[in-house]
Order: C-alpha cells, then structure tokens, then sequence
C-alpha cells in the first residue's frame, strides 16, 4: 500500500515538472516627455466699459426756478453755450434796484461835491469856518464811498442776472441730467453732466488676487465685446486704493493710447493682459489622468523602466495642452500616449517625446 502512494507521488511531481512556464510580464510601448520647467505669464481676461477720464458738472451760481434746458443726455455740447435758464426776474428786479440806488449816490455825490467846492472858496476868503469846511469834506466822502458801495451792488446784480444762464466751459457729450424745466434749483445742484471731448479710459473691476499677481505697468488690450475687431491697447493709469464694499474688487481705470470711433461712452469693452511669469510645466492634454478625482499623470522611472501614477496641480486648462503648477521636478519622465491601459509597476518601452 505505501509503495502504492510513493509512486503516485512521483507521478504528480512529473507532471508538474511537465508544466510551461508562466509568461513573461506585458511590455507596454508608451510615448513620454522629459519634464522642463518653463516661465509664462498668465493671461487674464475681464469686462468692463468706456467712461470719460474726467466729468464736468455744470450747476447755477444761484437758486431760482428752472425754465429751460436746452439738451438732453447724448447731446453734444460746445463750449460757450448756454445750456440751460433761470427764471430772471428777481435779478432784473434787483438790477434795476442797484441802477437806481447807483443814480442817488451819484446826484448826492454830486451836490456834495458843490457844496464842498464853495465850502473851500469860502475858507480861502475867509467867509466860512474851519469846521464847516470840515462837514462838507465828510459829507462829500461820504458820498463817493456811497457812489463806490453802489457800484459794486451794481457789478454784482449784474453777474447774478448773468448766473441765470448755464454756459458749458467744456466741449462733449452730455452724460447726466440733474433736473427739468419747472423744478426750483439750488445753487450747487448738477444740472447736466459733460464727458470732455478728448482722453477716455476702460474701467475695470478687478479682484485682490489679479492685482498682486499683476506687473507693473502692464499692457493692455482692449476690444469691443459685441465686436472684438474694435481694438486699441491702453495701460493702467488710476488703482482704487480701497475695495468695494459689496464686491470686493478694486476699480481699475485703463487709459486708451488711442479711441477708435466704435468705442463710445458706455460700450462694453474686453481688457486682456498679461500676469506676472510663473515657473509652470506645460503637458499635452493626453498625459492628463485622474486618481480619485485628483489629476494625475504616469511617471516612468527610468531605472525600472515601470510606471507609476503621480498627482499634480493644474494651472489651467488649454485645449491641446494642460499647464502643471505643482507636483513635478525637472527631469520627470512623463507617459504622454497609452496612459488609460496603465497599471501601476507595469513596465514599459519608452519613445522619447520632444517636450
């Protein structure tokens, strides 16, 4: 019976020994690129819109009743017109008072001046007495300060009767208007609004992070959103030094090196520059895998000629290429073709990439 189970034995170990060997492991080819740093700026793009550089408003010198304005918003405006009335009444009322008190001063003024004249006769001929000289002296000053008093009541009633026309001292366009034919105004009150002929600037707000990252001084182009072959270049002339409270974003104003004639005040325009140079490595767009969500690419170790899946941090997205923030050294091997039918440790045949 042992003798039985030994030869079985044997004869299990045979067969075994007959078996083939198990194949070798699966040789993959891949296409790779050797990783070198390079340094871009990012571009950034952001809407905004075209505003006159400086804004006049125009308002009376006095209070009184409007009526008349001559333009509306969107009118074109030249300097010297006049743009708007008041009602003048009480000026021509308080012109003719100044006429008339003037016309008094200048009769007593007058009289004064005679009296005084024979005043002087008499002192010289010993007819009158010093004292008397004296009066008429005072009287006749007090006269020509009378004359002076009321001629420059006059001037003023004059200028105020002239307040009572709006005359812009700018040429433009009209942006704002501040109130209608009827109201009653008050002296300091807007009541149109004028964008200066000439400089304008694209105003932008911009968040926190996009101006620490920006240059200084950088260049940027500007084009029409509803038509983009609108374009002009310009560069940052004004940073607000404080945040909107709502937005939290800082208004940038960007001056236009030239205004072409689609870009009217309030158009809708698209600012695009350049930021700061970061150290970045650019892949192509089939090297991009994903590990748990994450992004991730297959490094080859060149030693071992196997492969292994390494996270990454994506700067952004382009359409043939994916630019790498973070996770990579210069000198990666990186698997750029066949990286779906990867495991890790399987070991590969490299095919040199240009980078």
């Amino acid at each position: 019976m042992k003798g039985t189970l030994w030869l079985a034995a044997i004869a299990v170990l045979l067969a075994a020994c007959d078996k083939p060997a198990p194949p070798p492991p699966e040789i993959r080819t891949v296409r790779t690129v050797t990783v070198q740093p390079l340094h871009v700026g990012e571009p950034v793009s952001l809407t905004g819109h075209i505003r006159a550089q400086n804004e006049t408003s125009l308002a009376f010198r006095i209070d009184g009743r409007l009526i008349e304005r001559r333009v509306d918003v969107g009118a074109n405006v030249t300097q010297g017109q006049v743009v708007a009335r008041l009602d003048p009444q009480n000026e021509e009322n308080a012109l003719r008072s100044a006429e008339a008190a003037l016309s008094a001063a200048q009769a007593l003024q007058h009289q004064t001046k005679a009296a005084f004249e024979r005043q002087q006769q008499l002192l010289t001929d010993g007819w009158t007495t010093r004292a008397q000289y004296d009066l008429a002296e005072q009287a006749l000053k007090s006269a020509e300060a009378q004359v002076a008093s009321t001629t420059a009541q006059l001037h003023t009633a004059r200028d105020r009767l002239g307040y009572a026309e709006l005359v812009t001292d700018v040429a433009g366009s009209v942006t704002a208007t501040g109130a209608e034919a009827g109201e009653v105004v008050r002296t300091g009150q807007m009541i149109i609004r004028v964008a200066p002929d000439g400089k304008r600037d694209a105003v932008f707000d911009v968040p926190a992070q996009l101006i620490r990252n920006a240059p200084k001084n950088p260049r940027v182009e500007i084009a029409l959103t509803d038509d983009p072959k609108i374009k002009t270049t310009g560069h940052v002339r004004e940073v607000a030094p404080q945040a909107d409270p709502v937005t939290q974003t800082y208004q940038v104003k960007v001056e236009l090196d030239q205004v072409p004639a689609g870009m009217r005040l309030g158009a809708t325009v698209t600012g695009r520059a350049i930021l700061a140079a970061v150290s970045t490595i650019e892949l192509p767009a089939s090297a991009l895998t994903g590990d748990q969500g994450k992004p991730a690419v297959w490094l080859v170790d060149p030693a071992s000629e196997t492969v292994s899946m390494h996270p990454i941090e994506v700067l952004r997205f382009e359409p043939t290429a994916v630019l790498v923030s973070g996770g990579l050294t210069e000198g990666n091997v990186v698997v750029t073709a066949g990286v779906h039918a990867l495991r890790p440790g399987q070991k590969v045949r490299m095919l040199e990439d240009k980078p």
